[in-house]
């Protein structure tokens, strides 16, 4: 226990914050996916390692917690759990009707089953996509802290870290099916695993504040996902802008939380008119998601989408100015990725959805 608490602790101080990591994890995404690279033999062995590993750190931290809290953090895996998860605060209702979220909240346990939970979060992504998950964890934070003052006695709503809740869905196994969920506002980290495969699908990312200090560094939890996409938008042709721009203002995700099972019609510019530097571009865009997940399968997701790239189609919504408010989309035979600023009565960049699917293989429908 004392090793995977260090462990745990010494992930947070190095990936609360954003730095270089990110950058040199995503290189070696990209190196993997090279002709010659040695991929189809490397990533057996890598992904039977990483299932072990969040084997392990399950294991490790439901041995830390007592009966009771152990019958919360457990849960069957069946249609109707993993269905389960939303972007809501504490306090609403979710998408799916339910009141609470699957799971044991960090706010219900002590500092050494909180280093346990979140080991066994680290051990199920991949260094970059822990921290990208603990910048959105800290932003809610950022957001508890600004609003308790101003909340009502009677207000039920909460935002901040100890409203994240781990849930496992079926038993840790490097053999059978289960699922790791790890969520709160903004948050909906959904991991199925069987044998040496995983998933990420669905997840949905978000940030509220979506720039905020911390340490003296500016955190953007989604801050490459928004500058990638001008990027892309900006380096396609005036014809190729034309149709990607959709004629109508997008202000939500459309197939965000409740939206399971639920598909529709692409739109936009396909990506069979892309150069090949607009085609590399846009694949770096979608990597800010399938990177979350540990390497070797985030490197097996993006070979996967990119053997189908031609039949990927980019839409937008807004502005096309760096800075400016804008929905886009990217839809693909295997891939569903929506960005949309948030607000009422309007939008604003610093209240940030994502959502990110596989309409073939959500919630792991693939996996045996």
């Amino acid at each position: 226990m004392r090793r995977n608490r260090r462990a745990a602790v010494l992930l947070l101080a190095a990936f609360s914050v954003s730095g270089t990591r990110t950058d040199q994890r995503a290189a070696t995404s990209r190196d993997a996916l090279r002709p010659g690279s040695g991929l189809s033999r490397a990533t057996s062995r890598d992904d039977a390692a990483s299932i072990a590993r969040a084997v392990t750190a399950a294991k490790a931290f439901l041995a830390t917690l007592n009966d009771e809290q152990r019958a919360r953090a457990v849960l069957p895996l069946n249609p109707t759990t993993r269905k389960v998860w939303s972007n809501l605060p504490t306090g609403t209702t979710m998408q799916v009707g339910a009141t609470e979220r699957n799971g044991l909240k960090l706010g219900a346990m002590s500092a050494a089953q909180q280093d346990a939970a979140l080991a066994l979060v680290a051990a199920t992504l991949s260094r970059g996509g822990f921290q990208k998950v603990m910048n959105i964890v800290n932003a809610d934070q950022q957001l508890e802290v600004a609003s308790a003052p101003q909340r009502g006695a009677g207000n039920r709503v909460r935002f901040g870290r100890a409203e994240y809740y781990v849930a496992i869905l079926g038993t840790p196994s490097a053999d059978s099916r289960w699922m790791l969920q790890f969520g709160g506002h903004h948050l909906a980290i959904n991991v199925s695993m069987a044998g040496r495969q995983s998933v990420l699908t669905p997840t949905h990312t978000g940030a509220q504040p979506a720039a905020y200090t911390l340490n003296g560094q500016t955190i953007r939890p989604l801050g490459s996902e928004n500058d990638k996409a001008f990027k892309v938008i900006n380096m396609l042709d005036a014809a190729q802008q034309r149709q990607a721009l959709l004629g109508y203002e997008v202000r939500n995700l459309v197939l965000g939380p409740g939206e399971d099972g639920k598909t529709i019609q692409p739109e936009g510019v396909r990506a069979s008119t892309f150069t090949s530097d607009q085609r590399a571009l846009l694949l770096d865009l979608i990597r800010e998601w399938a990177d979350i997940l540990d390497e070797s399968a985030a490197a097996a997701k993006m070979s996967e989408v990119s053997g189908s790239l031609a039949d990927t189609w980019f839409a937008w919504s807004g502005s096309t100015t760096s800075g400016g408010l804008a929905y886009f989309r990217i839809q693909g035979p295997t891939v569903l990725i929506e960005y949309a600023p948030q607000g009422n009565p309007k939008p604003s960049n610093d209240h940030i959805h994502t959502i990110y699917r596989d309409p073939t293989n959500d919630c792991g429908a693939k996996l045996q």
